[in-house]
C-alpha cells in the first residue's frame, strides 16, 4: 500500500551541512527525513519556490523532454529504503515506471506538479512523529503560523537526530 506524502522543505542539517528533505504525509503525523545531495536540494528548493531560471536546469529539461513526447509523470513514488539509501520511482500516463533516485523523483514531481506516495514499509522503517499539537496555544492557527509551526519542529527535530538514528 502507499501512503500520499508532501513535501515539508529543504534544509541542512548541521553540524555536518548535510542537505534533507523533509516528507510529511497528507493524512498523518509522520515524517520521512531523506538525506540528499546539494545540487538536488537545490532543484527541489528552486521548484518550492517557484523559481523558473532563464534556462531549463536538468530536472526542467526533463519534463520538457516527457512533455514534448506528449507524456506526463502522474505520479512519484517513493518505493524503498536499504541502507539509508532512498528509490523512488516515475510513473508515466501510460504506465510506463522508470527508477529514479528519491531525490530527483521528487524534484521532477514538484516541477509536474504530480501526487508522490510513500511505501507504507518506507514509512515504516523510515517514518518519524512530529506532533501536530503544541501545547499552551489558545488561537486556532491560520496557514502561515501552522507553516512557521511545522518548521519550528522540524528545526528542533534536527537539532537531535543523526543519519544513525535510521539504520535498521
Amino acid at each position: 500500500m502507499m501512503i500520499e506524502v508532501e513535501i515539508v522543505g529543504v534544509r541542512i542539517e548541521l553540524p555536518s551541512n548535510q542537505p534533507l528533505v523533509l516528507l510529511r504525509e497528507m493524512h498523518g503525523e509522520r515524517h520521512v527525513p531523506i538525506w540528499i545531495g546539494t545540487p538536488e536540494a537545490s532543484a527541489i528548493a528552486l521548484a518550492q519556490q517557484g523559481v523558473v531560471p532563464p534556462r531549463p536546469m536538468t530536472h526542467d529539461l526533463m519534463i520538457d523532454v516527457v512533455e514534448a513526447l506528449g507524456h506526463t509523470i502522474i505520479s512519484v513514488n517513493i518505493v524503498a529504503v536499504e541502507d539509508n539509501i532512498f528509490y523512488g520511482q516515475l510513473q508515466f500516463d501510460d504506465g510506463t515506471v522508470v527508477s529514479s533516485r528519491a531525490s530527483d523523483a521528487l524534484a521532477l514531481a514538484l516541477r509536474a506538479k504530480c501526487r508522490i506516495w510513500c511505501a507504507d514499509a518506507v514509512m515504516d522503517e523510515a517514518g518519524v512523529r512530529i506532533t501536530e499539537h503544541d501545547e499552551g496555544e489558545d488561537t486556532e492557527p491560520g496557514p502561515e503560523v501552522d507553516e512557521e509551526r511545522e518548521l519550528r519542529r522540524f528545526r528542533e527535530f534536527l537539532d537531535d537526530v543523526e543519519p544513525e538514528d535510521f539504520e535498521g
